[in-house]
């Protein structure tokens, strides 16, 4: 990645965020652009584009991303159910070339999403 994301910027604290929750390998914050009551976005602090440049040896960091998010959501009190949603390249809907874990709930999600 030649130029610095919007996310690794939030990871080097150039630009405020909303944290809610924050370890030695991730963090999480509030969208700013919220699609449910709660929507938070986890992302590893180490730069991965996205889920497809992940490698082989990225596992465990992957399953840390889902362990945050399980964090998270006991956190925000998501009892009742949340989504966990990863765009993956343009036409998955992904729009910063950092990997990250949409965490939505708050509300009754429908399905098919979009």
């Amino acid at each position: 990645m030649a130029t610095k994301t919007i996310f690794k910027r939030i990871i080097d604290k150039e630009i405020p965020a909303q944290l809610v929750y924050e370890d030695d390998r991730c963090l999480a914050f509030r969208d700013v652009n919220p699609q449910a009551p709660v929507h938070v976005l986890v992302i590893p602090r180490q730069e991965i584009q996205s889920l497809a440049h992940a490698a082989d040896g990225d596992a465990p960091l992957l399953g840390h991303l889902l362990s945050a998010v399980r964090t998270v959501a006991k956190k925000l009190d998501l009892a009742q159910g949340y989504r966990v949603v990863i765009n993956c390249g343009p036409d998955g809907g992904q729009t910063v070339d950092h990997l990250h874990l949409h965490v939505l709930g708050g509300r009754r999600l429908e399905w098919p999403p979009g």
